[in-house]
């Protein structure tokens, strides 16, 4: 199964490239750029955002935060995670990863998964932008929607570490083993 919403990780066939190069060794691989490093630093605030909002709802349930000040942060990390993932998955998809995908042909289907995973999450995107919404429209309110708010932050960081997970184990190995030139 490759759909990112069962998937468990990318099959074995697509992970020859992080056997041989796995992930304890990126760092001080020569082929480890700037420009990997500051990739992989975005999938890091993603995750930081993600996990941000995600407690922020759970201590909105547990009424331990101060409902304005959670409706703030709801509204600034939630309106930048999704610009950015959006910004983000446009970059890979128009220049990066045309560039990476024909340079090793056992990995190549794995960037029709990574497509398919940025379709996919562009609906998932789109649920988190209405569960954010909706509950905005409503946090003053003793029933706002913190509950349908915190499970779509769930859901969504469930899907969004999967594909970054899989997308690093794909790219980055490609990256160390062929040193493309990317713009």
């Amino acid at each position: 199964m490759t759909a990112l919403e069962t998937r468990n990780g990318l099959p074995d066939a697509l992970r020859v490239l992080v056997t041989e190069y796995p992930r304890e060794g990126w760092e001080a691989h020569p082929n480890f750029t700037d420009l990997t490093r500051f990739w992989l630093d975005r999938h890091i605030m993603f995750r930081e955002v993600i996990k941000r909002l995600t407690a922020g709802a759970a201590a909105r349930l547990e009424v331990t935060i101060d409902p304005q000040r959670h409706a703030k942060e709801v509204a600034q990390y939630s309106r930048f995670l999704l610009n950015e993932l959006k910004m983000h998955h446009h970059i890979e998809d128009a220049h990066y990863f045309p560039q990476l995908m024909g340079l090793d042909a056992q990995v190549e289907p794995g960037f029709t998964i990574l497509d398919a995973d940025h379709h996919a999450l562009d609906t998932h995107i789109d649920a988190l932008g209405t569960a954010t919404n909706a509950y905005l429209q409503r946090w003053s309110e003793p029933d706002a929607p913190a509950g349908a708010l915190h499970t779509t932050l769930t859901s969504f960081d469930r899907f969004l570490d999967r594909h970054l997970t899989d997308e690093e184990e794909l790219v980055v190995p490609v990256i160390l083993k062929h040193a493309p030139a990317l713009d």
